[in-house]
């Protein structure tokens, strides 16, 4: 996939073309490029005044604390993510950590930029995040290895020669999720020119920052690696390489709440393990207060409200009822099973199959078996969040194509049908999920829930959990055979909810600055609050959690 001129490609060829052309004319311009760090060139000046003279009382008194004093490398990429890892890094600077930030200068993942604006951008980087120095050091992968200098920045054959196999491994995983997220589904055809050149341009930019990865972290040895997401694109390979060297990595996420941060150490966030979680938290009692917190979330859901400090609506409609929607949808007396789907593409699906190849293969089977289970009902609800990616296969594309004649006793909810998923979960007597979270919030309702991914809260206890196909059917028909034997006891539906609140409240950690609308969350926390004796009352902790300290809470 590329994205060049015939002139820039010419011009990136030529030795000192870019750097002269940038030092002359391009330097001072308003920049048009979609990579554009102009903010953040104008604003690090005074923010590392701001964060001195706390580095400065950090190093004297030997740090903030117990996580003081590592040697910290941030990785960031594309512009946005560089934006906010530089005032991350500064923070940690000011708590007295030797911080490096790593950056990759790409605006496009699933493009190949001209040499020539490539080059520039390396450039435009390296003036922009000059001023942290010496609070922050500043590298640019780019510059890691001669080869890529001599490419001017591009990535054309490199080799993969000398990777050890688990890393090459790992290359090749990471691309085809690459692939499916930018295709945004799941089947990437190697046979097809245009899906073949995204998963070739991919394994290219992963190899190269996996040789890159690999010299500079044997070479510098961080005490920790801090990345973004660590799951695709070369956030992910960052993410690998340190692991496989031994490395401590801490990745991190946000959710659709302001103020709040995923985190995970030595583990990817999108994989939302929760293990720790449970092991501290599950064993203790859940007070009414914590139950109502709960119900409140679900019943803004229910209601089709905005929840917390979040401006994002989970469902479009509210609720209607539980008969309303059962007439709306036609459904007699027979059993209802709902099958919960997720958006095809979304990074928190990837890598999370079990028997199924993919969730496509999944659902297609299922409504397959279930077209022959004329005495149950099915209702297959395509998540409302595929209205955010129209771009994206829907799934009722995949039902469609593997039933084109649709029986009367299976029924699909699109994204945009005026109809509210709790509504169906209240009908529902069955429930199967890949990795959704209406799996969870099917079981806190008392359903039994076939858990067919690889999804955080399988496997506590309060799912039925088959390993393959053979158990998956078997499982179907032993609950579908006497639905009231599988219904779920009352101390099942207590951990549901206990582990509900452990990982809607507890597993997010409070942060001051979410990815999107970086500028205007700093604007309400600036530095200077952050690095406060009230913000670090409030901060802290999670601050020292990003720096592989071990998880803790207030109780």
């Amino acid at each position: 996939m590329a994205n060049t001129t015939p002139l820039k490609e010419f011009l990136g060829d030529l030795p000192f073309t870019a750097e002269i052309d940038w030092m002359l004319r391009s330097k001072n311009r308003p920049r048009k490029d979609h990579y554009n760090l102009t903010r953040l060139l104008k604003s690090l000046p005074d923010a590392v005044k701001i964060v001195k003279p706390f580095a400065d009382k950090a190093k004297l008194h030997g740090g903030q604390g117990r996580s003081a004093g590592k040697k910290v490398l941030l990785f960031a990429t594309l512009h946005y993510w560089i934006e906010q890892s530089a005032y991350l890094g500064l923070v940690l600077a000011g708590m007295g950590h030797d911080v490096t930030l790593l950056t990759l200068p790409y605006s496009e993942w699933h493009k190949e930029k001209d040499k020539f604006t490539q080059r520039q951008r390396v450039l435009h980087t390296h003036d922009a995040l000059k001023a942290l120095s010496p609070l922050v050091k500043h590298v640019s992968l780019l510059d890691m290895q001669p080869f890529a200098r001599a490419a001017h920045g591009t990535l054309k054959a490199v080799r993969r020669d000398g990777l050890p196999e688990k890393i090459l491994a790992d290359i090749r995983e990471v691309s085809l999720w690459d692939a499916q997220y930018t295709l945004m589904r799941e089947e990437v055809d190697m046979n097809d020119p245009s899906d073949r050149v995204l998963y070739d341009l991919r394994i290219e930019r992963n190899t190269f920052a996996a040789k890159a990865a690999l010299q500079y972290l044997q070479m510098n040895k961080p005490d920790v690696v801090l990345i973004p997401n660590g799951l695709i694109l070369e956030m992910g390979i960052l993410f690998r390489v340190a692991r496989y060297l031994g490395m401590d990595a801490v990745t991190y996420e946000f959710n659709d709440q302001r103020e709040q941060i995923w985190l995970a150490q030595n583990s990817s966030i999108m994989q939302q393990e929760t293990d720790y979680l449970v092991e501290a938290r599950c064993h203790l009692p859940v007070t009414e207060a914590m139950f109502e917190k709960v119900a409140d979330l679900e019943n803004a859901r229910r209601g089709a409200r905005v929840w917390g400090k979040s401006k994002r609506l989970w469902q479009y409609v509210s609720s209607q009822g539980a008969e309303t929607t059962r007439n709306a949808l036609g459904l007699d007396s027979r059993p209802v099973v709902m099958l919960a789907a997720n958006v095809l593409g979304d990074s928190l699906t990837l890598g999370r199959d079990i028997f199924a190849a993919s969730m496509t293969e999944w659902i297609t089977k299922t409504v397959q078996y279930f077209a022959k289970r004329t005495d149950v009902q099915l209702v297959i609800r395509v998540h409302p969040g595929e209205k955010l990616v129209p771009q994206a296969k829907s799934m009722a594309t995949v039902v469609k194509e593997a039933l084109p004649e649709l029986p009367n006793h299976i029924h699909v909810i699109g994204a945009l049908d005026s109809i509210n998923t709790y509504d169906l979960i209240e009908i529902a007597d069955v429930g199967l999920a890949y990795t959704t979270t209406v799996g969870l919030e099917t079981a806190m309702n008392g359903r039994p829930v076939i858990s067919c991914g690889r999804t955080h809260y399988r496997g506590r206890g309060i799912t039925l959990d088959p390993n393959s196909w053979d158990e998956y059917y078997a499982t179907l028909e032993k609950v579908l055979g006497d639905i009231p034997a599988h219904q779920m006891n009352e101390k099942q539906i207590e951990f549901a909810w206990n582990y509900a609140y452990r990982f809607f409240f507890e597993y997010p950690r409070p942060f001051p600055w979410r990815l999107m609308n970086f500028w205007d969350d700093l604007a309400e926390h600036p530095l200077e609050s952050v690095l406060s004796d009230e913000g670090m009352a409030r901060f802290k902790k999670t601050f020292d959690f990003l720096v592989c300290e071990p998880f803790t809470w207030d109780d």
